[in-house]
């Protein structure tokens, strides 16, 4: 798959992972789990250049004596969810078209 491609599909992803609700790094990856395999270093990248871009925000709270740092979508971020919604019609259009014979096949 295309680096570009699916590094915007990661970034969605996780977006999406931490929509509903405030979330911290462990608890991501265990959410995106039954549906893709994310490594720790991975999500910070993904997590450090959302944070740049204002498509979320970072608070630090402390559990069980440790700092935890929680991440909370922004308007961006879920604006950005969207228009993947809307983009991903398109994909799944040509994907029909270029996969058209196949399935006749």
């Amino acid at each position: 798959m295309d680096a570009q491609l699916k590094r915007g599909l990661l970034d969605v992803c996780v977006l999406a992972a931490i929509k509903s609700e405030d979330s911290y790094g462990y608890k991501i990856i265990k959410d995106m789990k039954p549906y893709l395999e994310l490594s720790e270093s991975t999500l910070y990248t993904i997590l450090k250049r959302l944070e740049a871009a204002n498509m979320l925000t970072v608070r630090t709270a402390e559990h069980d004596g440790r700092l935890r740092k929680y991440y909370r979508i922004t308007e961006a971020g879920v604006r950005r969810i969207e228009d993947f919604k809307a983009e991903w019609k398109e994909v799944i259009s040509i994907y029909r078209f270029v996969t058209k014979e196949e399935q006749h096949e």
